[in-house]
């Protein structure tokens, strides 16, 4: 029996078709004008996915969220380069992928991906992991969203061990989404992990929490942001910093990568970029700003152990 369709992988998959159905519905709610389009797609080498996107909404300006059950013969280099006993076999590999750009530059923008991968040779699985997580981009940060945003994290993990699994993760992430070549983070983090392959059931039952932590995690800060009044500065400086997420999506996301070079839908792999976006040479915000306050944040910080609200 080919194990990339065992019952376990399957349940893998059917989890995250209910999630994205179940993050579309929220997420449509709380916009409350638009909703998501579903373009459905196959890939000639094998699997295929479902692709939603929301444009032009009362909250999000563009929201994209894909589903993807995807297999191959062999490995891409981005792959093997990393695990080179992985060269010469086949791959199944199943997620959910979100990134939302809201509207507000007071709300901010989040990315969350959830995923199961599988190594195949001669009909049985040689390697098989779950990866994922979730992470913030504010632009004009507030206190109360960072904290909220943390403890979500932290208390999700509480079942995996705790604070130890909490602060692993959060620091996975803030080494993960760094621009090393801007010598800063890409925003206040949460949690990122790959590679988990200890015990099938715990390690599902980790994604899960993950998965469906999300939404405790976002909507009370979609609620609390979303009608803050704003102008033109706020737009311009919103669309300056969406570049540092378009420059981290292109150069060192390993998705993107591993997306791009094993034949991936191009459309759906790149649907994360912001439907506008601006670069300025040279660009640097007025001392005592609160475009400049937004530096402190981008750095890793523990959160959790600051008080201070804005």
């Amino acid at each position: 029996m080919n194990t990339s369709t065992s019952p376990d992988f399957l349940r893998v998959r059917d989890y995250l078709t209910g999630l994205q159905d179940r993050i579309c519905a929220a997420i449509e709610g709380a916009d409350g004008a638009a909703t998501f389009r579903e373009d459905r797609w196959d890939r000639a080498e094998g699997g295929g996915g479902r692709t939603r996107i929301l444009r032009d909404g009362a909250v999000f300006e563009q929201a994209g969220i894909g589903f993807s059950d995807v297999s191959g013969t062999t490995l891409p280099p981005s792959a093997t380069a990393a695990r080179p006993e992985l060269a010469g076999a086949s791959w199944r590999a199943v997620g959910v992928s979100l990134v939302f750009h809201p509207r507000n530059p007071y709300l901010p923008t989040t990315h969350a991906n959830v995923r199961h991968f599988r190594a195949i040779r001669d009909g049985e699985t040689v390697a098989w992991w779950f990866g994922g997580g979730f992470d913030l981009t504010p632009f004009y940060p507030f206190d109360e969203d960072v904290h909220h945003w943390h403890r979500v994290a932290r208390d999700l993990c509480e079942p995996f061990g705790g604070e130890t699994r909490y602060a692993l993760h959060k620091e996975w992430c803030d080494d993960y989404f760094f621009l090393k070549h801007r010598g800063e983070t890409r925003g206040v983090g949460g949690l990122f992990f790959d590679d988990l392959h200890q015990d099938f059931e715990r390690d599902f039952a980790y994604q899960r929490a993950v998965g469906d932590g999300f939404l405790d995690a976002y909507l009370p800060i979609v609620e609390r942001r979303r009608d803050t009044p704003y102008g033109e500065r706020e737009r311009q400086f919103q669309l300056y910093r969406r570049g540092r997420y378009v420059e981290f999506n292109l150069v060192f996301d390993r998705g993107t990568l591993f997306g791009l070079q094993s034949g991936g839908r191009t459309e759906s792999i790149l649907m994360s970029l912001p439907p506008l976006v601006r670069w300025e040479y040279g660009y640097a915000p007025e001392a005592g700003s609160d475009e400049a306050r937004l530096m402190a944040y981008l750095r890793p910080r523990d959160w959790l152990a600051e008080t201070t609200t804005r």
